[in-house]
């Protein structure tokens, strides 16, 4: 499970995240509210997906049928398509990550910022993208078709082997001249940016984002759990132990750029650089790890090592958007090759334009990632609409020693993660079009602008209305017959 937590998330996300809306004293105040975030709404939503997943023995869609009622079949087709939305750009992403790992192996090190540049960019100019994109799918696709227990056997290395390396790039990094004052500037919080309601979306949809709350994949693989696994230990296994390698990859990123740029650069200018390393700070990670270990003993080696666990962590994570996919297809009655086959080959088309254009990448990264809060919010009305309390005695109460989460979860779950969704994305909207914005947020071009969510969740949230009995009649049909 941590395999679909830990990936490209951690390491290549939140960091751009974090100095993305970081202010001139220091990101602390991003990280408080992302710490919250984990507690009121990661962790309910992940005990929630465990529980649907296992109680379900389906995929979004016949899950949301059997709990919410076969009314509300177009929820978990639109919680479903917006991991599969995702899964698009991010194998892309994935594809980076195997190309930096053939760099690395196959190209001395750039030793300064120019040359890290240089690489990034010659990259991206190219179709070299699209390869690597299309390599990433078909691995992807490969492990799905083997199945969930390969899955687990290959991330019982992989992630832990990870980890190992993340710490040690670590260790290297608070030893350099300078990196003091990225973790200084990493962790100093400026106090007004809480007032920011871009701030708390940003966390909010980060938090989302790197623990799969709400994505439907943790529901998805609860469908393989053995009613003897707790879902309460789990879950917040999966959430802390995520966050923490999200934080050390923070940690190592602001290190490093502080340590290579601190003599070079103010602050301000150093912020300003990490927030403009391609749209959104998208090549943050790639442009500045390379250096960090052409500084350091056997740094050759410990890149080649740090892509090499970074691409199968992006691999992993894209693996569990695959079988959500695909698990979807099986339900309703396709055959389990073909629905792969299918999966696969509209996630490559699908995915072209963010592999050819970085704001393409950046927007789909945006109204997607926003749109978490529309799933997360879907996943608590089954639970509701089943009855919270009810759900809970029957769903989540019953592996021997794990732990009842008590009437605090049914609170959470009940009331403040739907409270949260509607106040922050109302909060969000009406600040946008009346403060931030008001020349462009009906803008559907703007890549970071109101409509241009709203149209794109209109468009496939109308389009699963419309369809919802058909949904319903081919998926639990399918299951009757």
């Amino acid at each position: 499970m941590l395999g679909i937590a830990v990936g490209t998330g951690n390491i290549w996300r939140f960091p751009r995240i974090a100095a993305t809306n970081g202010g001139e004293e220091g990101a602390g105040a991003f990280l408080i509210a992302w710490i919250v975030f984990l507690f009121v709404w990661s962790i309910p939503l992940i005990i929630a997906e465990y529980a649907l997943g296992r109680k379900g023995r389906m995929g979004v869609i016949g899950t949301f049928a059997r709990v919410a009622g076969e009314k509300f079949s177009w929820m978990g087709a639109f919680v479903g398509f917006v991991a599969t939305a995702i899964m698009f750009y991010y194998a892309v992403v994935a594809g980076w990550c195997v190309f930096y790992f053939v760099e690395m192996l196959t190209n001395p090190l750039p030793l300064t910022n120019e040359a890290s540049t240089n690489v990034w960019e010659s990259f991206q100019a190219g179709g070299t993208p699209v390869y690597f994109h299309a390599f990433a799918m078909v691995l992807g696709g490969w492990a799905v078709w083997r199945g969930v227990d390969s899955i687990e056997r290959v991330n019982k290395v992989l992630i832990p082997t990870l980890l190992l390396i993340v710490i040690a790039a670590l260790v290297r990094t608070i030893t350099l001249d300078g990196a003091s004052d990225g973790l200084a500037f990493l962790f100093t919080p400026q106090w007004e940016l809480l007032a920011q309601p871009e701030l708390w979306l940003e966390a909010l949809t980060q938090n989302a984002w790197d623990t799969g709350a709400g994505w439907g994949l943790i529901l998805t693989y609860g469908a393989y759990m053995q009613s003897r696994h707790g879902v309460v230990k789990n879950a917040f296994i999966t959430g802390i132990g995520n966050n923490t390698v999200s934080l050390l990859a923070a940690m190592i990123i602001f290190g490093t750029v502080f340590a290579t740029l601190g003599d070079q650069m103010s602050q301000g200018e150093i912020l300003s650089l990490m927030q403009t390393s391609g749209p959104a700070g998208t090549g943050l990670t790639f442009i500045w790890m390379p250096q960090l270990f052409a500084d350091m003993p056997l740094g050759n080696l410990f890149a080649i090592l740090f892509f090499l666990g970074l691409s199968f962590a992006a691999l992993s994570s894209l693996i569990s958007m695959i079988e959500l996919a695909t698990r979807t297809f099986v339900d309703a009655g396709i055959n389990r090759r073909s629905a792969i086959g299918m999966v696969c080959g509209l996630g490559f088309v699908l995915g072209l334009p963010s592999a050819f254009n970085l704001n393409v990448l950046a927007n789909q990264d945006f109204v997607w990632g926003v749109g978490l809060l529309l799933s997360g919010a879907f996943v608590a009305f089954a639970v509701i609409r089943y009855g919270v309390r009810k759900f809970r005695a029957d769903a989540i109460v019953q592996a021997r020693g794990d732990v009842d989460p008590g009437r605090g979860w049914d609170t959470l779950v009940g009331a403040i993660v739907p409270i949260q969704a509607v106040i922050l994305l109302g909060w969000w909207l009406y600040q946008s079009a009346a403060v931030y914005a008001p020349d462009t947020w009906y803008d559907p071009f703007q890549p970071y602008s109101v409509m241009t969510c709203l149209l794109q969740w209109g468009l496939v949230l109308v389009v699963f209305v419309a369809l919802n009995r058909r949904l319903t009649r081919r998926t639990l049909g399918f299951r009757r017959t």
